[in-house]
């Protein structure tokens, strides 16, 4: 009889071994065929739009002469997510190494594009100003500068950071990026460029500078949040990987780090002089730069933003913001004096920082929060000619709102955008699907 028991369970086990290797079979491929889903929607809405000669990616899919640098990482961060995604598979057709060698491109071009522009660094560490700022957006071809400095604000410090944080990451996950000991020393300069961001008045994240809009620069806790980021990231990084030597590390300046971060953290809820809060302290005190561990800097920080640009559409980016408003007048540079009282009430909503909120509360293990934004991104998200999800750019007052909007903020029906997909949108709501 107790044999009959012990062949009965035995069989039992051997059945439910059975039964879990087959579940496991079963999720294996599920997970390959969401892969290739996403690997479809990767190739149709990001590299497509990648240059073939530069690696470089455009703002906008409609532009086919401009590519800018801060888009370009963020669309290869989206990119490299996936790739890491496909390294787990067994066989996967050649799909991670296209993904790799992608962002392989795309970080080289940047630095090629930069290393063009060697003695400006050389002249930023002894005058920290635009007239000697590294480019941001180049031609997509050629590579060449497209905007002169006085055409266009290249003073963005946390460019330059996004870029050096990613590339360590890179480099970690066994990417071959860095190929010589002059790029070794290019990217040591690098790292002298952002190590004075905490005196360094730049235009930042919105390439503006100050609300105002009129031309001038100045400190930026998003900026100096991604300088530091970046500069604990990088030191000590071997920028050959494994097969590195003792001179192809980065060291960091330990007292311009901790610079860096006792001025953020002072600046802290605040983004700037002019702006008490803004949206661009998001990706700054969460993914992906990380930048303060004072929690109680970062729930203050968090909540400010929530509560004062927290939208029906979006967030908007910060109070009074003219930008892509039926108001502004895209003929004009800079705004006259006291123009943006013009746009209290009828800022643009943003909804790619729901796409934040949501990879906020992944890494945070906030359900709730995760479960609220992506309900509010589904209300928002739209189909293209393909059948892919996208989201539109932003939303907008139309002009026979305005007024009602300006006496009763949030009762109007706003507008999506159809100026073409945005490459920093897209590649942000790619990056949430592959985490």
């Amino acid at each position: 009889m107790k044999n009959k028991v012990m062949t009965r369970q035995s069989s039992v086990i051997e059945d439910n071994v059975y039964l879990d290797q087959f579940l496991r079979v079963t999720n294996y491929e599920d997970t390959v065929r969401q892969l290739d889903i996403y690997y479809g929607m990767v190739k149709r809405q990001l590299l497509r739009y990648q240059s073939p000669v530069t690696g470089l990616f455009p703002v906008l899919s409609s532009d086919t002469e401009v590519g800018s640098v801060r888009e370009s990482v963020y669309c290869a961060a989206a990119v490299w997510g996936l790739y890491q995604a496909y390294r787990r598979i067994d066989d996967d057709r050649g799909k991670s190494y296209e993904l790799g060698q992608s962002t392989v491109k795309c970080m080289r071009g940047i630095l090629e594009c930069w290393i063009k522009q060697a003695q400006r660094i050389e002249l930023f560490k002894k005058n920290q100003c635009s007239a000697h700022a590294l480019h941001v957006k180049f031609h997509l071809i050629t590579g060449n500068e497209v905007y002169t400095d006085d055409e266009y604000n290249h003073l963005q410090i946390d460019v330059v950071s996004i870029y050096l944080l990613f590339l360590v990451q890179m480099i970690a996950s066994g990417l071959q990026i860095i190929y010589t000991q002059d790029e070794v020393a290019f990217v040591q300069n690098l790292v002298y460029y952002v190590e004075r961001a905490y005196r360094t008045p730049d235009f930042g994240i919105w390439e503006r500078g100050s609300k105002y809009n009129d031309g001038t620069p100045e400190i930026h806790a998003s900026s100096i949040g991604l300088a530091k980021s970046a500069l604990e990231a990088i030191n000590g990084c071997n920028l050959f990987g494994e097969k590195g030597a003792s001179w192809s590390v980065i060291y960091v300046d330990i007292d311009a780090h901790n610079r860096n971060r006792s001025i953020f953290e002072t600046l802290l809820p605040r983004e700037s002089c002019s702006k008490d809060v803004d949206s661009s302290l998001l990706p700054t005190i969460s993914f992906p730069a990380f930048s303060t561990h004072e929690e109680m800097l970062y729930q203050k920080t968090k909540q400010n933003i929530v509560r004062s640009l927290k939208g029906h559409y979006g967030f908007k980016r910060f109070i009074r913001d003219g930008y892509k408003s039926v108001l502004e007048d895209d003929s004009k540079r800079y705004y006259d004096r006291g123009e943006i009282k013009n746009f209290e009430n009828i800022e643009c909503e943003w909804p790619l920082f729901y796409i934040f909120m949501i990879i906020d509360g992944v890494f945070k293990t906030l359900p709730d929060q995760i479960q609220d934004y992506q309900d509010l991104l589904k209300e928002r998200m739209m189909v293209d000619h393909n059948g892919d999800p996208v989201i539109p750019m932003f939303y907008y007052v139309p002009e026979d709102d305005l007024e009602r909007e300006c006496q009763e903020p949030g009762t109007t029906a706003k507008k999506a955008n159809t100026e073409g997909g945005s490459s920093f949108g897209t590649s942000r709501c790619s990056y949430y699907r592959n985490s």
